[in-house]
């Protein structure tokens, strides 16, 4: 695949993530308009309710005829999408404190040179420069598109690659920037934090709410409404529950999928495989989390911030709890690209 069908597919992977994070959006107010709100655009239905004499006798409710839940948990997500649009780059960086990397240190003039020299490889606008004060060795690339994008590395990361290894990981980063990665990890970001709002809000509706006549509570669909309510309605109710861990599940996916192909795009900017197996391997050394990089940016990061040894795993834990592939699997590959001969066994 080269960079346009790469870009081209970035971009359909954008609007299918964000076609299923509106669908997750639709179904969590849908089931809180139907199970707490008693919308019901059929008109009023009979509720049976057990009299004084012990017999149970059909009640008409007055239905809610506007699906008020659903409306918002939908005008949530377009809001937070149009906020990853023009501000999702602006929160990420405040997230992480990140500042804007001055001339006056040499190493940031370093860091500076080098983002002018690998926009120039890859023909794209220089992208702003930004330091996360943590001592952790990391990385990451921001923003929607690449005239507004940004690549923001961490004092430690400065501190420890040499100059070619640090180029290796600004082109990194910058094959992300150029294969679109960013905007859809920058939307992901934000649709993930919305996701576990939305979540938030219906789980505590479950627990304080719904009890003045909604169907999940006092005698209405929610328990007398039949087994295959009771059934939509444990759906539901574990679709809250875990609505954040599968976004975020999503999320990780699609970063793990792109981490190859940046790292391949780094080697042909600068012509220098072993610049970033170098530099991958001063990172992978570096065990200590990146506490400045919350969970909600790991998936954007060129290592997980949470200095977890999950990347350092294969198999089906690894592959839903990983934000990124084995680094070993990454440093091979790079070495096989500089014609070197892979390890026995490997």
């Amino acid at each position: 695949m080269n960079i346009y069908e790469q870009q081209t597919s970035n971009k359909r992977t954008t609007m299918a993530l964000l076609g299923a994070f509106f669908l997750l959006f639709l179904v969590l107010g849908a089931g809180f308009d139907y199970f707490y709100l008693s919308f019901d655009p059929a008109g009023a239905q009979p509720t049976y309710v057990m009299n004084a004499q012990g017999y149970y006798e059909a009640v008409n409710t007055s239905p809610q005829l506007i699906p008020y839940g659903t409306i918002a948990a939908l005008l949530f997500g377009v809001i937070m999408v149009l906020n990853s649009v023009f501000n999702g780059a602006g929160m990420v960086l405040r997230s992480t404190m990140a500042r804007r990397a001055v001339s006056a240190d040499p190493a940031e003039q370093q860091f500076l040179n080098v983002v002018r020299e690998m926009s120039l490889a890859a023909g794209l606008p220089p992208p702003a420069a930004y330091v996360v004060p943590d001592p952790d060795v990391n990385a990451f690339a921001t923003g929607f598109s690449p005239e507004n994008s940004v690549i923001a590395v961490t004092e430690g990361l400065l501190r420890t690659l040499d100059r070619e290894e640090l180029q290796a990981v600004v082109a990194h980063e910058m094959s992300h920037i150029r294969n679109y990665d960013m905007r859809v990890m920058t939307v992901a970001a934000a649709l993930m934090g919305a996701i576990a709002l939305v979540s938030d809000f219906a789980g505590r509706s479950m627990r304080y709410g719904g009890r003045g006549g909604g169907r999940s509570s006092g005698g209405g669909r929610g328990k007398g409404g039949g087994p295959l309510v009771l059934l939509l309605f444990a759906v539901w109710v574990l679709l809250v529950i875990f609505a954040p861990l599968f976004s975020r599940m999503l999320a990780m996916a699609i970063s793990r999928q792109r981490e190859f192909l940046a790292d391949a795009s780094a080697a042909e900017l600068t012509r220098n495989p072993m610049g970033l197996v170098s530099a991958l391997e001063k990172i992978r050394a570096a065990v200590n989390p990146t506490r400045a990089i919350n969970n909600g940016v790991a998936h954007m990061c060129i290592t997980d911030p949470r200095g977890s040894l999950i990347e350092e795993k294969s198999g089906f834990a690894a592959d839903l709890l990983a934000t990124h592939p084995p680094m070993e699997k990454r440093i091979l590959a790079l070495k096989m690209m500089a014609y070197q001969k892979a390890p026995a066994g490997a």
